[in-house]
């Protein structure tokens, strides 16, 4: 099966498509400095085949390289930066503790 990333700025989203069908999204609200994920959703016939995982970590590599900080609202994207601790970083430092982040 052939994945592939997209981020579809029109509607504020990374979306995964597995074989050319989406599987899945990550919504963003962005700021002047920062993304806010604010919800993920990989479809039924996509779920625990690793691919909620694949996008998070591909939409989160891409919003640092893009120049923004992460707020992760999402309880994924927020799980996923715990169990990432390389990406708690891009997490700005006022944000942390109201997330219950390391600092």
């Amino acid at each position: 099966m052939s994945t592939e990333i997209r981020n579809n700025i029109a509607l504020e989203r990374f979306e995964i498509y597995v074989d050319g069908a989406i599987a899945g999204y990550a919504e963003y609200q962005d700021t002047a400095s920062e993304r806010a994920f604010v919800h993920t959703e990989i479809y039924p016939d996509y779920e625990r085949q690793g691919y909620a995982t694949q996008l998070v970590g591909t939409a989160l590599a891409g919003t640092r390289r893009e120049g923004f900080g992460v707020l992760p609202m999402c309880p994924l994207v927020h799980h996923f930066v715990q169990t990432h601790p390389e990406y708690i970083a891009a997490v700005p430092q006022w944000a942390r503790q109201r997330l219950g982040l390391p600092q």
